[in-house]
């Protein structure tokens, strides 16, 4: 006998509490196999496709492409076990979350699936929890279709609405009226937003976990009231549910403002785009605006000739094997120049007013892409050579732009190389990538006049610059390690010392 099991969005790691869905890989009514991906997710720190932990049909799906998700929300549901191909859906494969539980008996709960024993990033398939069919009471009414009454995964037939029955989105219960007690509500940003624009927050039904109210319910309701000739956003009704949450997101230049600072009714002027703040460009304006209050950061910057560094890297790519990348001779540079200067290589413990000073170089280097600017992270670069860590830098950057990287790629540097020199431009005063300590920023390489052996003459100039965190250190720290880093960029035999 079949048994339907549910797949929640599980956690993908590194403190990540939502995604969002860019593509379903599979249909209601498709076969799936276990660890056989089902859908492709864009978290705060990467694409990531996900793996369900069980094989069988797939009999609902929760949420449309640009929906986004908390962590524990529903994915899916998958019958698994003998009779599991009766759970092919008769309706139209594609209705996401409109096939019935039909198969599912009492007892079937009873019964455990082995898990795959897959690992994404944050979360194993173990066992799969032993679940129990919940028996409707008799008083409850009529009109739902047969199977799970789970709310919040739970799927319904084609008669399961009806007058005086609460309604149903997306297999979640939608309450039919306000319910005294406290407003489910965490966040202040949502409670602000709602109260500037006079919204009754009881009224609206969350699509968090538990009935969460989250700022995309409340920002539907005042969308809703406001495509309804500005009447009260009660008037609108209750909302579907939040997992589609492309409907919310749908704003373009003649929508309506529903920002903090403006009304439920009043008109976006013609040419205004308000664009979410949201996935990879969300979490880089979180980080930037944290390490502005977080860390005194401070910058010294030195012109360097770079002419005896270009011709080493010429030298070494005339030779057999694989090409030496100029970002790499660099970043060997950084790793011999934090052996001799470790208080850079480092993160203050706020909590417990101490500075941790690592024993490992995590080397995180800034790359653009078409989501966004993305640090990947080289682990171990103090202990590759400048082969292994063009291969790296190699990896790592191909699988940034194609949006592949993954959470554990992006996180846990202990020092950053920005390149900034690729824009064409000779200096910049990065922020600090919270919580390292200080981060080491490279221009262009141009022909400029350059005293040289007591000479004028034309040398490849680039300008170097440290952005610090002067908690951990004090200014002659900070020039001696940025000093070291010129000498070795003008004369890289330098480096011959530590090698």
């Amino acid at each position: 006998m079949a048994q339907v099991l549910e797949f929640k969005l599980p956690d993908l790691g590194e403190g990540l509490t939502e995604a969002e869905i860019v593509r379903w890989l599979v249909q209601v009514g498709d076969v799936v196999a276990v660890d056989q991906p089902v859908v492709e997710v864009e978290t705060a720190k990467a694409m990531v496709e996900v793996p369900c932990p069980y094989g069988g049909v797939v009999t609902a799906r929760f949420g449309e492409e640009g929906a986004e998700l908390p962590v524990g929300a529903p994915l899916l549901t998958v019958a698994v076990g003998e009779g599991a191909e009766g759970h092919r859906p008769a309706a139209d494969p594609g209705t996401d979350g409109g096939a019935a539980r039909a198969g599912e008996q009492p007892g079937a709960g009873e019964r455990r699936s082995e898990g795959s024993g897959n690992v994404l990033v944050g979360y194993g398939t173990s066992e799969a929890p032993a679940r129990r069919r919940r028996v409707r009471p008799q008083g409850r009414a009529s009109g739902a279709a047969a199977g799970s009454g789970t709310a919040g995964s739970g799927t319904v037939g084609a008669g399961s609405s009806g007058a005086g029955v609460p309604g149903r989105a997306n297999g979640r219960v939608r309450a039919a009226e306000p319910v005294d007690g406290p407003v489910p509500v965490i966040s202040p940003l949502v409670r602000r937003l709602a109260r500037e624009n006079d919204l009754d927050l009881r009224e609206l039904t969350g699509s968090g976990p538990d009935g969460l109210i989250l700022r995309a319910d409340v920002e539907y309701a005042l969308r809703a009231a406001a495509a309804q000739g500005g009447r009260a956003a009660r008037e609108a009704g209750p909302h579907p549910d939040g997992t589609v949450r492309e409907q919310a997101l749908a704003a373009t230049a003649g929508a309506t403002a529903t920002g903090a600072t403006g009304s439920a009714g009043a008109a976006v002027p013609q040419g205004d785009v308000r664009i979410p703040l949201k996935g990879v460009r969300g979490a880089v304006a979180d980080k930037l605006a944290r390490s502005r209050r977080e860390i005194p950061d401070a910058t010294c910057w030195v012109d360097a000739d770079a002419t005896e560094l270009m011709r080493a890297r010429a030298a070494m790519n005339a030779a057999s094997g694989p090409k030496i990348s100029l970002v790499a001779l660099l970043a060997r540079i950084c790793t011999a120049a934090l052996a001799r200067f470790p208080e850079l290589n480092s993160t203050v413990d706020t909590e417990a007013r101490e500075i941790v000073r690592f024993d490992h170089v995590h080397l995180g280097f800034a790359a653009q892409t078409d989501r966004g600017l993305v640090v990947p992270v080289v682990r171990d670069a103090h202990a590759r050579d400048a082969e292994a860590l063009t291969s790296e830098f190699a990896r790592l950057t191909e699988s940034a732009r194609a949006g592949r990287l993954t959470p554990g790629e992006l996180t846990g540097g202990t020092f950053t190389l920005n390149n900034y020199g690729v824009f064409g431009v000779d200096g910049s005063t990065p922020i600090v990538n919270h919580p390292e300590a200080a981060m080491l920023g490279v221009g262009r390489i141009v022909p400029k006049p350059w005293v040289h052996e007591g000479e004028l003459a034309v040398r490849q100039v680039v300008q170097l610059s440290l952005t610090f965190d002067h908690r951990v250190c004090d200014g002659g720290t900070a020039g001696g390690f940025l000093r070291y880093v010129a000498d070795c960029v003008e004369q890289p035999a330098v480096l011959l010392r530590t090698l």
